[in-house]
């Protein structure tokens, strides 16, 4: 897999995602092509890295959901 160069915009810039796409696109495209060719269909291929990628933004949103409620019961105590 090639190698995904590192942010050289800050965090708050309004293109940064553009630039972390930029910057995936080809570590992507091999991943996907790794997986056609060890016999997975491009299709399948693609909807897994989605339901991987929702599954990793649900755990992100849990994880911060339940650091929100922590903070609020520690407030409480």
């Amino acid at each position: 897999m090639r190698e995904i160069y590192k942010p050289f915009v800050a965090s708050d810039d309004p293109d940064r995602d553009i630039r972390c796409q930029d910057a995936l696109q080809f570590a992507f495209r091999d991943l996907v092509g790794a997986s056609v060719e060890a016999g997975w269909s491009e299709h399948e291929a693609l909807e897994a890295i989605i339901t991987l990628a929702d599954d990793s933004l649900r755990r992100i949103g849990a994880n911060d959901d339940a650091q929100t409620l922590l903070d609020v019961l520690r407030r409480m105590a």
